[in-house]
């Protein structure tokens, strides 16, 4: 007797420990921690984290706790599709992704695994559902933005001959995403493109190819890297003396590039599609709390707003009695002008279209901060889709 008690209580205490783990929602997150973007990919780590945290100490998503599972890849593709798999055989029900190198290598997995991905990665082909049908994310992909860059500069142009641009990026499918686009968009208004450089996510030194653009004079130069490099690329072009507006992408501009680059950063545009810390938005009160106060970049704002928009859509399958794979794909579609609380503009998907909006927020970067010059928005064109 006294040993059926004993199984009785083991039975029932993996009973208990099992529905409590199928209670729970699995949410990988792919992070880059210690690979050449990890400046950037910790705080955008850190965002979704306490967002989980603020999530479930609201009592998660209708009731339900959210489980986290983290991994660093060290933005290795190889490691990060062996990343996904262990994720997967936990019971992965839905991914926080991170770069596009990686999440590109993923679209065809997770579509066949039926595993909604929302990642860090806004490049244009993730938004087209024929070619990435489980791919999201929360902000304008890296196309729309720098379409919007281009747009803010011709319409503010006041000279007497057509505005010079050049583009340097990493040779990288990060860096490379936005260039057709913005090369053809850029010829469309009536740019005059001038020059086109390689410079590493790694690299201490952009002199030579610097020195190959001044001679060009271009007006603008896109600058497609990380913070590290572009605080590189800055000082660089402030020692050579270059006269021209220096547009740097989402994830090139940020609070840390201020100190990285010093007075080289005066005056140039950064884009964004968040808002920064301090915005008078409902969610920043959130944030606040959650952080002590202690200021945050803007890649923290937008890796929170990812995972509440991603808990919103897990919210309506569940209510739907759809809680797996396709229902939270097809919940994420009937977004329309939802609000992340203020941290981004309102987020909108379609079963044809996976592009969340068409807004871009320019702000003119100061040693001491960032001050917004404007939003652009522009149209959603069924051509752009996907380029």
């Amino acid at each position: 007797m006294k040993r059926f008690f004993q199984l009785l209580s083991i039975v029932l205490a993996m009973f208990f420990i099992t529905g409590t783990a199928q209670a729970q929602i699995k949410i990988g997150l792919l992070s880059d921690l210690s690979g050449g973007t990890a400046d950037v990919g910790r705080p955008y780590a850190e965002g979704i984290k306490d967002c989980v945290k603020y999530i479930n100490d609201q009592g998660g998503i209708n009731g339900q706790k959210i489980e986290m599972m983290q991994i660093d890849y060290a933005y290795n593709v190889q490691q990060a599709i062996s990343a996904y798999n262990r994720m997967k055989s936990w019971g992965m029900l839905a991914l926080q992704g991170w770069g596009t190198a990686d999440t590109e290598a993923l679209v065809r997995q997770v579509a066949r695994d039926q595993i909604p991905t929302y990642s860090a990665s806004y490049s244009a082909h993730l938004t087209d559902p024929r070619e990435a049908p489980y791919n999201f994310f929360i902000a304008a992909d890296y196309s729309t933005q720098l379409r919007g860059a281009l747009d803010y500069f011709y319409n503010t142009w006041d000279k007497d001959r057509a505005p010079r641009i050049a583009f340097v990026y990493p040779n990288h499918p990060y860096g490379l995403a936005p260039i057709p686009a913005g090369k053809e968009y850029a010829l469309e208004l009536g740019f005059e493109i001038v020059g086109e450089e390689n410079v590493g996510l790694g690299d201490m030194d952009a002199t030579t190819q610097l020195l190959r653009l001044s001679r060009q004079k271009p007006d603008y130069v896109w600058v497609g890297g990380t913070i590290s490099s572009t605080a590189v690329i800055l000082k660089d072009a402030q020692r050579l003396n270059m006269d021209a507006t220096f547009v740097t992408n989402i994830w090139g501009s940020d609070e840390q590039l201020l100190s990285l680059a010093g007075p080289a950063v005066n005056g140039h545009i950064g884009l964004q599609t968040a808002v920064i810390y301090g915005a008078d938005v409902p969610g920043m009160e959130i944030i606040k709390e959650l952080t002590g106060g202690k200021p945050q970049m803007t890649h923290y704002i937008r890796g929170f707003a990812s995972m509440y928009v991603m808990a919103e859509a897990i919210g309506i399958a569940m209510e739907k009695g759809e809680l797996n794979g396709p229902g939270i794909r097809d919940a994420s579609r009937t977004l329309r002008d939802f609000d992340p609380l203020g941290l981004t503009p309102p987020i909108s998907f379609f079963p044809d279209d996976h592009r969340p909006n068409m807004s871009v927020k320019l702000y003119r970067l100061h040693q001491d901060g960032m001050e917004l010059v404007t939003t652009e928005t522009l149209e959603r064109k069924a051509e752009w889709l996907g380029k």
